[in-house]
């Protein structure tokens, strides 16, 4: 049976919110936040992996675990590999699920959802998408569309490319990628270990170096986008929907 764990990395250097693991969200740093959500999805054992110090601090302070990484890592794949193994060194998790540390008002049932994929011992990868519902995300750079051959209405498909445009063309609907992936432990440590490929460096996209590789990754539909804390404005949302939850 396999084992799961989630890793969830985080970094104070955010250029439009400096600090923001440590930004506070109904009395706790925001880090807390994501880590309690993770707990709450009952995947596995839950690891921040903190490239700064004040951040591991802060979630042992709230009970949780933190493993201080290299902060010079080029992405959040190569820090949650690091964290991975140094507080799993047995490989006792056979897959990793990297949540996003901006993330604090996650459904945990999402982050259960990205795990479906891998019942398919094809699958590499899993990631989500949602429906765009907005027209102006269609024609925007900043969301990322997923390309996806859907399984009938099994709300699971294989992503065949990922983009900053609006594809596929014609009508039909389009997906809003979520970077939210469940990993088997040896599709991360292959992962890592290759050099960035040319279309993740033309679209700026991580997840291309895996499909160029010949990886598998599926797709899990779900019904919203969660949201992302990278703006001030953004903080305030985060903090209106958590406070209201009391």
């Amino acid at each position: 049976m396999n084992s799961s764990i989630v890793v969830i990395p985080a970094r104070m250097a955010s250029t439009r919110l400096p600090g923001k693991p440590l930004s506070l969200i109904d009395g706790v740093p925001m880090i807390v936040q994501v880590w309690r959500r993770a707990m709450e999805a009952e995947v596995g054992p839950v690891v921040v992996a903190a490239a700064e110090a004040e951040i591991v601090a802060a979630v042992e302070a709230a009970g949780g675990v933190a493993v201080l990484t290299d902060p010079a890592h080029p992405s959040g794949s190569d820090r949650i590999f690091e964290a991975l193994k140094r507080a799993d060194p047995e490989g006792k998790a056979d897959i990793v699920v990297n949540v996003q540390g901006d993330l604090p008002t996650i459904d945990p049932a999402v982050i259960r959802a990205a795990l479906r994929p891998l019942a398919d011992s094809a699958v590499d990868i899993a990631t989500l998408a949602a429906e765009i519902r907005v027209e102006e995300e269609r024609t925007n750079p900043n969301v990322v569309k997923a390309v996806v051959a859907w399984a009938g209405d099994s709300g699971i498909g294989r992503a065949l490319y990922f983009t900053r445009a609006t594809a596929p063309y014609g009508a039909g609907p389009h997906f809003h990628h979520i970077g939210l992936y469940a990993y088997r432990r040896p599709a991360l440590a292959r992962f890592v270990g290759l050099p960035p490929s040319p279309l993740e460096q033309r679209e700026k996209l991580e997840q291309l170096r895996a499909l160029e590789a010949g990886m598998r990754i599926d797709v899990v539909a779900v019904d919203t986008v969660p949201l992302g804390v990278d703006t001030p404005e953004d903080l305030a949302r985060a903090r209106a929907i958590i406070e209201g939850q009391r």
